[in-house]
């Protein structure tokens, strides 16, 4: 079992950054993978950002050269940095961890961005 502790969410003027953070209960140097997914009221929730063992990282379009996430094994600790944040942005984010098949989500930090 994982638990994933999401953190760093908040109101931020359009234009600001962000920097969400992770923590995950156990090493998480061997996970398969790790990411970042939101949800807007009324929509879906969507993939953000993903980083696998290796480094490899991939993004959604709409965040590409705006966002980055990256992983410090030692912390245990996922991160998402979020520049030039726009309305749009505006979402609960969750974390995500896939591991030996099974799959790990956080309750997620709410990020708000006034139009």
């Amino acid at each position: 079992q994982v638990q994933l502790v999401e953190s760093g969410g908040g109101l931020v003027q359009a234009g600001g950054s962000l920097r969400l953070s992770c923590a995950a209960s156990r090493s998480i140097f061997s996970f398969n993978a790790m990411g970042w997914y939101r949800q807007a009221p009324g929509k879906q929730r969507e993939v953000v950002a993903t980083i696998v063992t290796s480094g490899n990282t991939n993004y959604t379009d709409s965040v590409k050269g705006r966002f980055t996430i990256s992983r410090d094994n030692a912390k245990n600790t996922v991160y998402l940095q979020m520049n030039s944040l726009k309305p749009e942005d505006t979402a609960v984010y969750y974390c995500n961890a896939f591991h030996r098949a099974y799959t790990y989500w956080g309750r997620g930090t709410q990020v708000t961005v006034p139009s």
